[in-house]
């Protein structure tokens, strides 16, 4: 359904309410309105239209029709909001983080709300266009659920061996139940149409340092689907970490500044994460509909930076390039810290 639709049936909602109840949303004398001298929430002594110790609404009003008005509000409230911090975040980051840190809120959608919904609107832009190749990998999905059923055989007839020892035992225990928690992965894969094959896994390497790193490398190499899916996955569930991973990294280009601390840092970070991913998406779907000029795009992440870092600190447009600069490199870095994370808790 569209958002026209949902509006539209909204508002339709609204109206079958107004008919229903013709008195709703009539504060003064009307049969929902109900007249309070203490807060309903914690009790306080009502002043005014709002309870000045929770910050509740003074009154309920219980009818249908004021339940829509408080929905249609809540939806019109938020959108106000987002239409409101969008054009500064394309814009004007550097006004829109400084506005934020200084206490001027109420006008924007705050940091860390916005940071989820552009998770959110992220990983359904990349389920929904993942559905054509999908469609082309079912084989190797069901390959690799028998082969793991397979072993499951083997382990479990291996579990019954009178010969073995308490501490073969116990490895071959541990070693069943991972094989069936792939089982279920696999299956849960298998049940919700997302499906991954043809992955060509014969340069990836086990050349690094952490033990942990490699055993999810060989375990991409033996199931890529199933470790695609945990990337997936994981990758949503531990969206929120580029925060604190990136945060360090701004500190460097301010050290030991009484001026700007790190939350001044966190906000940066968290809004430059919102739009960084709004540009993902935006190129997701450039490449998806084969559009021209993507290219260009490779220029508009060190001019956001460039921007917002002049914005929020207040830097000349020297001290602003240069620090864009070796923010460019700590982004890298930060990526991956944070892909090393993910490939790591897949591989778990």
């Amino acid at each position: 359904m569209s958002g026209t639709e949902t509006f539209g049936g909204m508002a339709e909602a609204f109206a079958a309410a107004r008919t229903v109840e013709p008195s709703a949303g009539e504060y003064a004398g009307d049969r929902g309105h109900t007249h309070e001298s203490a807060c309903l929430n914690c009790g306080t002594a009502l002043v005014g239209s709002h309870c000045h110790a929770c910050g509740q609404a003074a009154h309920v009003h219980k009818t249908l029709g004021a339940f829509f008005h408080d929905l249609l509000h809540g939806v019109f409230h938020f959108e106000g909001k987002i239409w409101r911090t969008l054009p500064l975040l394309i814009t004007k980051p550097g006004k829109l983080t400084r506005e934020y840190i200084d206490g001027r809120r109420a006008s924007y959608v705050s940091p860390i709300a916005l940071f989820l919904f552009c998770m959110f609107l992220l990983f359904t832009a990349i389920n929904s266009m993942s559905g054509d190749f999908s469609k082309t990998t079912a084989n190797s999905l069901e390959t690799a659920l028998q082969s793991e059923r397979k072993d499951l055989v083997e382990l479990e007839a291996h579990r019954k061996d009178p010969t073995e020892t308490a501490a073969d035992r116990a490895k071959v225990d541990a070693a069943i139940a991972e094989t069936r928690n792939n089982i279920a992965t696999l299956e849960k894969v298998k049940s919700s149409g997302i499906t991954v094959s043809g992955i060509d896994t014969s340069d990836f390497e086990n050349g690094s340092d952490i033990p942990a790193l490699n055993e999810a490398i060989a375990k991409w190499k033996a199931n890529p689907g199933l470790a695609l899916y945990k990337v997936q996955t994981y990758s949503y569930k531990l969206s929120w970490a580029l925060i604190p991973i990136s945060v360090p990294f701004l500190w460097l280009l301010f050290p030991f500044s009484r001026r700007f601390g790190l939350y001044d840092h966190t906000v940066f970070v968290t809004y430059s994460l919102c739009f960084m991913t709004l540009l993902g998406i935006v190129v997701m779907i450039g490449v998806r509909f084969a559009l021209p000029g993507l290219g260009l795009l490779a220029l508009v992440p060190p001019i956001h930076m460039l921007l917002q870092l002049r914005g929020t600190y207040g830097l000349s447009w020297f001290g602003a390039w240069l620090r864009t600069w070796f923010l460019s490199m700590f982004s890298f870095a930060a990526l991956m810290l944070f892909a090393t994370l993910i490939l790591v808790e897949a591989g778990g």
